[in-house]
């Protein structure tokens, strides 16, 4: 069956140097995060569990579609995250004992933090953010040329606790540590994510920044399992307004 899909989801955090005004101020990011993938799905009841390891240039041959967008607001130590991100995978392949088989898979994903700056000065910044992730997942799996076909799909809401430090490096240059971890039983079993990017101005309002990210989430629900674990590197650029 499929063995190589993309699955892209999460939180993806860029930030630049820290705000000194007490107005408000905000950010959009695209952004494009190259994740290879590795675990275990097992899409409905009875179905055959499709266990994969993938490199980038393998998950790249796969996908479809891909489009990321995070978005940041603050007011002196009021801060409030957002990220979208959807993607969609196909791939042919054989399932046991040989059969042909094709599958697609598509997954939403709608992040939401809110939180208060614990720490800050000109070389450091550190927020405690606490939030929703909202997933939705589907796929489409046809087995011998759809003599066994299914198109089973799930949602679940995650609740989600985070810190995000903000290191200072001088006038153009800043870093990112961000970590989170939620599930905790409500939607998925657990779900972790690790960030860091550096990150560079290019112009008044304009940055780039450039890191790695990884995702784990372990979901389970009656027949379905989605056990999977998504990193690699990540490119963004950040409009400040």
């Amino acid at each position: 069956m499929v063995r190589k899909l993309v699955v892209a989801a999460g939180l993806a955090i860029f930030s630049v140097l820290p705000v000194q005004a007490q107005e408000w101020s905000g950010q959009i990011t695209p952004y494009v995060w190259a994740a290879g993938i590795g675990g275990d799905i097992t899409p409905f009841t009875g179905a055959p569990t499709l266990s994969f390891d993938t490199s980038i240039s393998e998950v790249l041959e796969d996908l479809d579609a891909a489009f990321f967008v995070s978005g940041y607001a603050r007011r002196d130590r009021l801060v409030f995250m957002g990220d979208l991100s959807w993607s969609s995978s196909s791939k042919d392949g054989h399932v046991p004992p040989g059969l042909p088989a094709s599958g697609r898979l598509t997954q939403r994903s709608l992040t939401l933090l809110g939180g208060y700056r614990a720490i800050s000065n000109d070389d450091l910044t550190l927020d405690l953010l606490a939030g929703l992730r909202a997933w939705s997942v589907k796929s489409d799996v046809s087995v011998a040329g759809g003599a066994l076909h299914a198109a089973p799909g799930k949602e679940f809401v995650d609740p989600i606790l985070a810190l995000r430090a903000n290191i200072a490096f001088g006038p153009q240059w800043s870093a990112i540590l961000y970590i989170d971890a939620g599930g905790f039983g409500v939607g998925s079993e657990s779900t972790t994510q690790i960030l860091a990017t550096l990150n560079r101005q290019i112009s008044e309002n304009l940055y780039v920044s450039a890191g790695y990210r990884r995702l784990d989430v372990d979901y389970r629900s009656g027949g379905t399992r989605v056990d999977v674990t998504m990193a690699g590197p990540l490119v963004g650029v950040t409009w400040r307004f």
